[in-house]
């Protein structure tokens, strides 16, 4: 028999008012497409959480159910869901007159939610990946998790224990975990009590510079030019939009219109609708590279552009595995799709801390890991260059890495991986150093990611 927990927030009731009063001042029920998206929130966190990580319902709704969005917040601890344990599967029920809102997991591929509507036999036939995960960590680190022995000085301990305090970078903020590597060596790491080194977390938009890796495996094996137009399927012969380059996609440089700086995409990320669906339709606005606009449609454009280039079949949904994360030991690495397959690598990736430093150190390497070229060569120096048209303040871009520097006291060639909810990896090539830290930041509340990196800087 299924092993189904139910968990419901029952909210308590309110004292009656009278009807005159209660027909004044009752709020409006929510839109019912926004509980969709609350109860999509839910059913893919919860999805996630449980079978990527292996974390308790407990911990879900602790850490990344709470501190979220404030439009979903409360919709989020109120609707019901549904842990379906044997079929690895959420539903979070919205509306009584349509399915609930249904996240499934695969091997590999993590969780994928189905579409608004969607009975919940549509989870049969979500793409998989057929290769084997490799079971590498005996191997000893890099490419695997043994011989990991840090032996960090008091001054550097001291600087990683103090971003586990919630005051010290920044007040209420909450990290999960710190990695520091010096000269290809774990030098430092700490986690929070219930979190492990395996422990995943979701990167957030730090898969951003995933998407930039990917690309430029794809660059380095022939299959894309980054500086030629892009190929996006759905646009049609003489559309303008085919003229874009992969270049000025990952300077976030497209010219397409987004609905705002940011550009949450909550249809694809919490509302089961394909890539192919929202990020391709978007006009074009500017002319390219004229202005920087933060945007996930770029990214989720260069991933589309790559799995095109690719044929959209098997070898397209196996390539990031066979071609990059399994080559550096990124084996607790899940890269999360829509239902039909398109990898959603601006924000929907689950990874740990140590598999993040991997990442850094194939760009300390300029590319190369264990002898193999696997970027081409001065791909680092690529995306660590500043983009034609930058952000108005704060950090510069380059290609879906954010630019540090002297500004912000840190060495001059400092860049960054940066997500959601307090996700960092700095990357600081003059000094042989990268560092992770992992996070769940509530919304509102901004870890000093620059200060933490001063710190232990400092104190290496």
């Amino acid at each position: 028999m299924r092993n189904i927990l139910i968990a419901a927030v029952l909210a308590a009731a309110p004292v009656a008012a009278p009807s005159s009063v209660r027909a004044q001042t009752a709020p409006a029920p929510p839109d019912a497409h926004v509980r969709a998206l609350a109860a999509g929130y839910k059913a893919a966190f919860l999805c996630s959480n449980l079978f990527n990580a292996g974390m308790s319902p407990e911990q879900v709704a602790k850490d990344d159910l709470e501190g979220i969005y404030p439009d979903y917040q409360q919709l989020v601890r109120d609707l019901p869901a549904e842990i379906d344990r044997d079929a690895r599967r959420v539903s979070v029920r919205f509306d009584e007159r349509l399915p609930p809102r249904i996240a499934a997991w695969r091997p590999n591929l993590g969780c994928s939610q189905l579409p608004v509507g969607a009975p919940a036999d549509l989870a049969a036939r979500l793409p998989q990946v057929t290769l084997a995960r490799p079971q590498a960590d005996a191997r000893a680190w890099p490419d695997g998790e043994a011989g990991i022995r840090p032996r960090p000085s008091a001054k550097l301990k001291a600087a990683v224990a103090r971003s586990f305090d919630s005051a010290a970078y920044g007040a209420g903020t909450k990290t999960t975990a710190v990695v520091v590597v010096k000269d290809g060596k774990i030098v430092a790491e700490q986690y929070r009590a219930d979190f492990t080194p395996l422990t995943p977390q979701r990167t957030w938009s730090a898969a951003k510079s995933l998407t930039a890796t990917v690309v430029g495996r794809a660059v380095q094996l022939g299959h894309v030019k980054v500086d030629e137009p892009v190929n996006i399927p759905e646009w049609p012969a003489g559309d303008p939009r085919r003229r874009i380059t992969l270049a000025q996609l990952m300077h976030m440089g497209s010219g397409l219109w987004t609905d705002g700086p940011g550009n949450r995409t909550d249809e694809v990320y919490l509302g089961g609708a394909l890539v192919t669906q929202t990020a391709a339709a978007m006009p074009l606005e500017a002319a390219p590279d004229s202005r920087f606009r933060y945007a996930n449609n770029d990214t989720l454009l260069a991933a589309r552009a790559v799995r095109a280039a690719l044929g959209d079949g098997q070898a397209a949904l196996d390539f990031p595995f066979a071609e990059l994360l399994w080559k550096i030991g990124m084996t607790h690495t899940t890269p999360e799709t829509d239902w039909q397959g398109n990898y959603i690598l601006s924000s929907q990736v689950w990874t740990t801390a140590r598999d993040l430093a991997r990442l850094g150190l194939l760009y300390q390497n300029d590319g190369v890991w264990n002898g193999e070229r696997l970027l081409p060569e001065g791909w680092s120096r690529f995306v660590a260059t500043p983009a034609p048209a930058q952000p108005p303040s704060g950090p510069g871009y380059g290609a879906f890495f954010w630019l540090y520097g002297q500004a912000q006291g840190l060495p001059a060639d400092t860049y960054a991986m940066n997500g959601n909810r307090g996700q960092y990896v700095f990357i600081v090539p003059s000094k042989g150093v990268v560092i992770v830290r992992r996070g769940f930041d509530p919304a509102g509340k901004r870890f000093d990611e620059a200060a933490f990196a001063r710190d232990v800087l400092a104190a290496l």
